[in-house]
């Protein structure tokens, strides 16, 4: 499994709530709602570059009659499967740490 980093693991979540192909605009949207702070396009699109050259995502040009073609990215099954295998790895770092962040004090 290719090891995720912390924004690729934001955009890949972004996109599976999406739940369905998007192109990075939304992407940004999404994410800036859910992080509460900007996010760069660019950024967006370089991890998507990323995600794709890891097999975690896929893509795909369209042409439009209206503006500028757009690539549409969706999730592949190896993505899904980083997602959860991230996730299972968080639980097991977080498993009984609320006494630690209980004894720091504010």
């Amino acid at each position: 499994m290719p090891a995720l980093q912390h924004f690729e693991l934001q955009v890949l979540l972004a996109m599976l709530r999406i739940s369905r192909e998007t192109y990075s605009v939304p992407l940004v949207v999404a994410l800036e709602a859910r992080l509460e702070r900007p996010v760069a396009q660019a950024a967006v699109f370089i991890a998507l570059k990323r995600l794709e050259k890891k097999g975690l995502v896929v893509s795909r040009m369209d042409a439009s009659d209206e503006g500028r073609p757009r690539r549409y990215f969706h999730v592949t099954k190896a993505g899904q499967q980083a997602v959860k295998a991230q996730n299972e790895a968080h639980r097991r770092l977080w498993r009984g740490f609320s006494r630690v962040l209980k004894a720091i004090k504010e």
